[in-house]
């Protein structure tokens, strides 16, 4: 068994016949040399931000006559100890019988024979010579230890030396090759390649942790090892083994590592730029209210139709301009045809039910457009490959409950209004939760409770204890829903089953909340999220207050009011419940703010009669208002 460290790229690899090969997810977080092979010797990784100190200590290779050890070793075990989960370095080389061995040329770097350390820091046995005998010596070292990692030279020398070493490779030997890449950076993806895998090879890599054609993870390959030394990883492995998924496309593979490499970087740029064109157009109206009114619907439409429009980018993959400019084009482009062609409030109809529509049909076609799209998981950061990010929970809760608002407008208290919602509820909950789809834990209970607690406000009668404890229970409910539907559709390997079931002891859930908890703290004080998260929350707690007015264009509609006082709930719970906890808060808030711009930007229209409603505590009379005093839309009389 051989592990290969080589500075070579896709071209080199996929030109070596027999070579499976896939991008690799190096880290969770900050990328370092170091930091990824104390990830592949444990089988496990978490966020470098949640270790003591982000970087690993100073870890080098030391030869002392027959002894072969790591110096710093001993340093980076308390590091990992240190950790909320349980990791530890070394597990790999201590799970295989005899240990592992290191080959190398003498001078160059010895720094991944750190890979073939155990637990204590001690390799079984190292060859450094010139680079000519590398070769050679790999086979002979093959002969007395079952996993071999060796350093390639760069340049022709290695590439012909994996080649030589891919051909003389016996049937039944499994060999792995990882790209080297000596600098740091904020987040890395690195070539990798593998022959000797079940189904062949010349083929696309994937594993069960990614879930995604072309794409592994660091933590995968020990979990692959031991598998192929017929040895069972560790319970404390978090990784799976890596399996080959489909022909190798090699223009593709290279377009995708192409384009993860920007997503992250696109993200804040284009959303700004969105907004800057919705205000380029509040501007350009004319100054007159219908005008002005009918930017401000196609504008917030607009941004409301951003799921959809990030997945033509992220199909055509563009220059960053082109990229800001489509999304913008085609998000007030959709949010001026919805309006046209469905009377207000209706047209919010459009972007909720397309959007779940598109996102549901590529998870389960497998299209990979929303990996690739700027509201993706961002695999590039190593923490989620593929459903539903952050980004996304809280804006669909909220966006598909402003659509059954909409779709009951004008609406009346009971039944028929609050079977509407909690069957609204329960689809988004299954396309947020299902391990094909959404993969959404957090998705889930955010969209239950938020269901819950707007579908009790439409139901008629008063707030009873009953009420509030099914609202409260509902995560529960859902939770239990989702590892139904996990078994189900996904044979326990979801997204849910994997974290919260399959955990081995009290010690693994609190790692779990600790990490979540942990990753959310750093979040809402990394950059500007403290003072967007102070902005929204001003921002809800005055709504709150005036919720009277802010609901003057629907007349205070009970489903209006149950809708947003849902998406706000699904915003909170959110931040509660996920590791990127402000992200949803924010998000939420932020679509929250352009249903209401929608709203108040109501066309020239009769108002309501004024009517009866139920509220809780007794019966109020919702008044008329008049036209012209809180709807922009409407001309205002001449002098």
């Amino acid at each position: 068994m051989l592990l290969v460290f080589v500075p070579t790229g896709e071209r080199e690899l996929a030109s070596i016949a027999g070579l499976s090969v896939g991008i690799m997810s190096a880290s969770q977080g900050e990328y370092t040399p170091s930091q990824l092979l104390l990830d592949i010797g444990q089988g496990a990784r978490v966020a470098t931000s949640a270790y003591p100190h982000a970087r690993p200590p100073r870890l080098s290779l030391t030869v002392s006559g027959s002894e072969a050890f790591v110096t710093g070793w001993q340093a980076a075990r308390e590091r990992a100890e240190s950790a909320p989960q349980l990791l530890q370095p070394g597990l790999l080389a201590s799970q295989i019988p005899g240990g592992a061995s290191y080959v190398a040329v003498t001078g160059a770097s010895a720094l991944d024979g750190v890979l073939a350390a155990d637990r204590n820091g001690r390799l079984a046995s190292v060859s450094l010579g010139p680079a000519s005998t590398l070769p050679t010596r790999v086979t002979t070292a093959s002969r007395h230890q079952h996993l071999v990692v060796a350093d390639l030279p760069g340049g022709r020398e290695g590439h012909a030396e994996l080649l030589a070493l891919s051909e003389s490779r016996p049937p039944g030997e499994l060999l792995l090759v990882v790209e080297r890449v000596a600098s740091s950076s904020p987040g890395q993806l690195l070539w990798s390649a593998a022959a000797g895998l079940p189904g062949g090879g010349s083929k696309e890599l994937s594993s069960p942790s990614t879930e995604q054609r072309g794409l592994i993870a660091s933590f995968d390959l020990a979990p692959t090892i031991l598998a192929h030394l017929g040895e069972a990883p560790s319970s404390q492995m978090r990784g799976k083994a890596i399996v080959t998924d489909g022909p190798l496309r090699s223009s593709s593979l290279r377009a995708l590592m192409a384009r993860l490499q920007v997503i992250g970087s696109r993200r804040l740029k284009a959303l700004g730029f969105l907004l800057c064109a919705w205000v380029l157009l509040l501007v350009l109206a004319p100054p007159r209210p219908r005008a002005q009114a009918w930017a401000m619907r196609a504008g917030a439409l607009g941004i409301l139709w951003a799921p959809v429009t990030v997945l033509i980018t992220a199909a055509l993959a563009p220059s960053a301009a082109l990229e800001y400019a489509t999304i913008a084009l085609a998000c007030l482009g959709l949010g001026a045809v919805s309006d046209a062609l469905l009377p207000w409030p209706r047209a919010l109809l459009a972007p909720a039910v397309i959007s779940v529509l598109a996102l549901t049909v590529d998870a389960l076609a497998g299209t990979q457009l929303l990996m690739r799209s700027l509201l993706g998981p961002d695999p590039i950061l190593g923490a989620r490959f593929y459903g539903f990010g952050n980004d996304l929970k809280s804006g669909l809760a909220v966006l598909v409950l402003a659509a059954v608002a909409a779709a009951l407008y004008p609406a009346v208290r009971g039944a028929r209004a609050t079977l509407t919602v909690a069957g609204a509820g329960i689809i988004l909950a299954v396309v947020e939760g299902s391990a094909r789809i959404g993969a959404g834990v957090g998705g889930v209970i955010l969209v239950s409770f938020g269901t819950a607690l707007a579908a009790v406000m439409l139901a008629p009668g008063t707030l009873t204890r009953k009420r509030a404890v099914l609202v409260l229970s509902s995560p529960i409910v859902g939770l239990a829903a989702l590892a139904v539907i996990d078994l189900l559709t996904a044979h326990g390997s979801g997204h849910f089953t994997g974290s919260i079931l399959d955990a081995r002891s009290a010690g693994d859930v609190r790692d779990i909340i600790v990490r979540r908890y942990g990753a959310a703290w750093r979040e809402l004080r990394e950059g500007m999220m403290p003072v967007a998260c102070g902005l929204v929350l001003a921002y809800a707690a005055v709504s709150v207050r005036r919720h009277t007015r802010l609901l003057a264009p629907v007349d205070n509609d009970p489903a209006w009011l149950a809708a947003l006082a849902g998406g706000l709930a699904a915003g909170v719970i959110g931040a509660l419940v996920e590791d990127s906890g402000p992200v949803l808060l924010v998000v939420a808030i932020f679509a929250l703010g352009c249903v209401v711009s929608y709203l108040w930007g109501r066309p020239q229209a009769t108002r309501r009669p004024a009517q009866e409603s139920t509220q809780w505590g007794g019966r109020h009379t919702v008044l008329p208002v008049r036209p012209n005093q809180f709807d922009p839309g409407v001309d205002q009389p001449s002098a």
